[in-house]
């Protein structure tokens, strides 16, 4: 992208408005008295050096808008109260003319294009009523409208061009964050499709090697595989080596073991999810539940796992006619904190 310096634009700006200032002084002269020329070049002046300051924002602020066409308004009737309309030629005189032209010019550009258009249009009103209207020919009036309807078309273009390319920068963020999701979801079925084959590919080699003749222990170590794939895309993150092993030896011992991730642990990386997984296998260790629940907590939570484990009733309370829920062995919530391995769950047991 081609850009040019603000404090280039500003000087040409300046000279150019300086260059009005100095015809200004240079036909002192010419008016009837020199007083109101002068006031009108010091209000001119100052709007001009107050526009052109460069620390000011690109939008020109209001009141500096209003002011910049109370100049507008103001140059023409002190400069020419002191000069004759039905003369033909007045000479560099007029010069408020291209300097109200100039003025309004730096306002369009600075994006205040009402006021420009309210500024230029006094301009032609008041050369209209003073001289008549062929004089906005001669007296470059039209000239002065010329430049402040090019600047307008300018800014307008300009705006344009930066609204596009915000609009292009955004399609373009959203572009990349969408390849960079696909690729996530890639990169995380290939690493789910390895651990899938890592666990399932000696056993399908050995029933392929059987002719599918499994003995009841290969059978049930098939189930235990299978529930082992299941954890791998239910359990997502829930699961590091010291926790599978520990599903595993659970399942092993006749307990039901259900892990579920719902993104409750994403934002968990490096230690802060070790310690997590590494609390979760240690509560399942310590547990003779019958069925074990670990399920991510909410996004915004303090937790982020909590882990239930249940014992089946007493079959003994059952057979004589008495009512007996499921006592719950273990209750643990693991917060999302680096402490979460000092933190001790609770455990109930009810009876």
């Amino acid at each position: 992208m081609i850009t040019v310096p603000r404090g280039l634009i500003l000087s040409l700006a300046a000279l150019f408005s300086a260059y009005h200032v100095i015809l200004a002084f240079y036909s002192l002269g010419v008016p009837a008295s020199p007083v109101p020329p002068l006031i009108a070049i010091l209000l001119y002046a100052a709007a001009t050096t107050m526009s052109l300051w460069p620390t000011s924002p690109a939008r020109m602020s209001l009141w500096l808008g209003f002011f910049n066409v109370a100049v507008c308004i103001a140059v023409p009737l002190l400069v020419g109260s002191q000069l004759d309309g039905s003369v033909p030629d007045n000479g560099y005189a007029t010069w408020y003319v291209a300097a109200v032209g100039t003025l309004m010019t730096i306002t369009a550009t600075r994006r205040r294009a009402t006021l420009a258009w309210v500024g230029v249009a006094f301009l032609v009103a008041h050369t209209v009523v003073w001289a008549g209207a062929g004089a906005l020919a001669s007296m470059g009036v039209i000239g002065s409208v010329v430049w402040v309807v090019v600047a307008v078309m300018l800014a307008r273009a300009l705006a344009k061009a930066g609204r596009d390319a915000r609009q292009y920068g955004l399609a373009e963020r959203e572009a990349t964050e969408w390849q960079a999701a696909q690729e996530a979801h890639l990169y995380e079925r290939q690493v789910r499709l390895a651990q899938t084959i890592r666990l399932a590919a000696p056993m399908l080699r050995h029933i392929i090697a059987a002719g599918g003749a499994l003995s009841e222990g290969q059978r049930q170590e098939c189930r235990y595989l299978e529930a082992a794939i299941r954890d791998e895309i239910r359990g997502r993150r829930l699961l590091n080596e010291a926790v599978r092993r520990e599903v595993m030896s659970a399942r092993r011992r006749g307990a039901t073991v259900t892990l579920l991730d719902e993104g409750g642990i994403d934002d968990l990386v490096g230690t802060d999810l070790e310690v997590v997984l590494n609390t979760l296998a240690d509560a399942m260790a310590g547990t003779s539940a019958s069925t074990i629940i670990a399920r991510t907590a909410a996004d915004g939570s303090g937790t982020a796992v909590t882990v239930v484990g249940l014992n089946s009733p007493d079959p003994r309370l059952s057979a004589l006619g008495q009512d007996s829920d499921e006592e719950v062995d273990l209750w643990l919530e693991i917060p999302r904190a680096q402490h979460a391995r000092g933190v001790a769950g609770a455990t109930t047991r009810r009876h």
